[in-house]
């Protein structure tokens, strides 16, 4: 099943990418890799501010990672026009705006990673590293990025 039919199954539309918000690019390319530059949780539009264990849980953080996850992929179909040319996603690092005593952020990285595997299915498996911060751009919640390989 093609990557489209799977987001279409999940009721997944891809969202408008917007521009980047600082001076760097979305994605760089070398070879077959890519690069994702982090994207934030977003909800209504604007930038999803909180920080897990202080005023928003753990599931609320996986709803942004998975939100996030859903961008990336939008942002992915921007840069290479096809999302069938995925091979791999290799690594995601995601960072969590987090209050000193929380630890879940493994948890929270969870709403992102089970969203590629169940939109790539294999090629959706990855390493990851997930850490809690101090603080985010914009007092988002959540960010993300990611290295991934095409065909």
């Amino acid at each position: 099943m093609s990557v489209y039919n799977r987001l279409e199954a999940l009721k997944i539309s891809l969202p408008a990418v917007e521009p980047p918000a600082a001076a760097f690019v979305p994605v760089v390319r070398t070879g077959n890799l890519l690069f994702v530059s982090g994207h934030i949780a977003r909800k209504d539009g604007k930038p999803w501010i909180g920080k897990l264990g202080e005023n928003l849980f753990t599931a609320q953080g996986q709803e942004a990672a998975r939100g996030i996850a859903i961008e990336l992929l939008a942002t992915l179909h921007a840069a290479v026009g096809d999302l069938n040319k995925i091979t791999r996603i290799v690594k995601l690092l995601v960072l969590v705006n987090s209050a000193p005593t929380f630890t879940e952020q493994h948890l929270v990285g969870n709403g992102a990673s089970e969203l590629f595997i169940e939109v790539l299915g294999e090629k959706g498996a990855h390493a990851r590293s997930a850490f809690g911060v101090a603080q985010l751009p914009l007092g988002a919640c959540v960010e993300i990025e990611l290295v991934l390989e095409v065909g």
